[in-house]
C-alpha cells in the first residue's frame, strides 16, 4: 500500500508557514490554524483507524526531555512519532547536562545539530521560552506550570468530534485555574466557543491570560465568564471539564486544596445542570471521589479515553506541520 501525502489533500491550508514554527502555547496559531492542525488531526486518525500508512517523517527524530513523569505525553509522542515513520528518543532532564548545569541555551543549540525537534515537558515556562530562542528546530511544549497546548488541541478535537461543532459550543470548566484552564480556554475562545470558568477563591487563572482571553473571545465570536459558581457555568453546558486539584510541584499543599476544593467536585447533582447530553472531559489522571466522581467519569457522557487518544492523533498533526 503506497503511503499518503495528506499535506497535499488541504491545498488552502497554506502549510508551508506551519514549517519550522514551536509549539509553546496555543494561541501562537491563530483560530484558522488551529482547525486546519484538527482538520488534519482527523484526517489522519481516520487513515490510522483504516490502516493507511502516512509516513512523512521518514528519517526525522524527535528529542523528548521530561522534567515531569508522564505517562500519555510520552507514550503518545513516542508511538506518534513511530506511526509518522521518524523516531523519538526520551531524555530524563536529570540525565542530561542540564541536570548538572550546562546553560539552557548551549544544550538547545547542540541538540539543534542532532535532532528534528525538540518535545519538553518541565516546570518552568521561561526555560522552555529560552531553550526555543536558541533553536533553530521547532520546539513543542509537552507541558509546564503555565501551558499544556498538546492537551488542548486533543480537548477541541474531542469536542469537535462529538458534537460537530466548536463555534457557539458551551465549555464549562471547574477546579484549579492551572496549566490545563489556561491552554483549555485560549484554544477555545480562539475557536469561538462560549466558556465559563469557576474557581475557588484564591486559586483563579492567571489575570493577564483571562484578559488576553477575553480578547480573543471578542476578535473569533466567543464568550469567556470567569466566576467562583461552579453551578452558573455548568448551567446548560454541552461540555463540563476538570482536572485534579492538586497538580505536580504542588505536592504540599494537597491537604490545604482538598479544603478549598471541596465544593467543587463535578459530580451527579452538579452535572445535572449541564445539558443531557453533555459531554465530560478530564485531561487524566483523575482522582475518583475528589475532582470527579466515579459516577460521572465512568459514566455514559464521558470521553475521557477518547480524549486520551486524541492526543495521539492532535500531537501528529503537529509534528507533520512543524517538522
Amino acid at each position: 500500500m503506497q503511503p499518503v501525502k495528506i499535506l497535499d489533500r488541504f491545498p488552502n491550508a497554506q502549510w508551508a508557514k506551519f514549517k519550522g514554527k514551536d509549539l509553546l502555547r496555543v494561541d501562537e496559531f491563530s483560530g484558522e490554524e488551529l482547525m486546519q492542525l484538527l482538520e488534519l488531526a482527523a484526517h489522519i486518525k481516520k487513515l490510522q483507524k483504516n490502516g493507511q500508512p502516512y509516513q512523512p517523517l521518514q528519517g526525522k527524530t524527535l528529542g523528548m526531555i521530561f522534567d515531569k513523569s508522564s505517562t500519555r505525553t510520552r507514550v503518545s509522542f513516542e508511538v506518534g512519532m513511530y506511526q509518522l515513520g521518524g523516531m523519538a528518543m526520551f531524555l530524563s532532564g536529570k540525565e542530561l547536562q542540564l541536570g548538572r548545569g550546562e546553560p539552557i541555551s548551549d544544550t538547545a543549540k547542540v541538540m539543534s545539530r542532532y535532532v528534528d525537534a525538540i518535545m519538553i515537558r518541565t516546570f518552568s515556562h521561561a526555560g522552555v521560552e529560552e531553550l526555543a530562542e536558541h533553536a533553530s528546530i521547532p520546539i513543542i511544549n509537552g507541558l509546564t506550570d503555565d501551558f499544556h497546548p498538546c492537551q488542548a488541541l486533543a480537548d477541541m478535537l474531542t469536542i469537535w468530534e462529538h458534537k460537530g461543532k466548536l463555534k457557539g459550543i458551551k465549555l464549562a470548566y471547574v477546579g484549579d485555574g492551572n496549566n490545563v484552564a489556561n491552554s483549555l480556554v485560549l484554544a477555545a475562545v480562539l475557536l469561538g466557543m462560549d466558556v465559563r470558568v469557576a474557581t475557588p477563591p484564591g486559586y483563579e487563572m492567571n489575570a493577564a491570560i483571562v484578559e488576553q482571553a477575553k480578547g480573543y473571545a471578542q476578535a473569533n465570536g466567543g464568550k469567556l465568564l470567569v466566576t467562583h459558581d461552579p453551578v452558573e457555568v455548568v448551567k446548560d453546558a454541552d461540555a463540563v471539564y476538570t482536572d485534579v486539584w492538586t497538580s505536580m510541584g504542588f505536592e504540599a499543599e494537597n491537604e490545604q486544596r482538598l479544603q478549598a476544593f471541596a465544593a467543587y467536585q463535578v459530580n451527579e447533582n452538579l452535572v445535572s445542570h449541564a445539558s443531557p447530553e453533555y459531554l465530560f472531559l478530564h485531561c487524566l489522571p483523575a482522582h475518583r471521589g475528589e475532582e470527579v466522581s466515579a459516577g460521572v467519569i465512568d459514566g455514559a457522557n464521558s470521553v475521557v479515553f477518547d480524549q486520551a487518544e486524541n492526543r495521539l492523533h492532535a500531537q501528529k498533526a503537529v509534528l507533520a506541520a512543524v517538522v
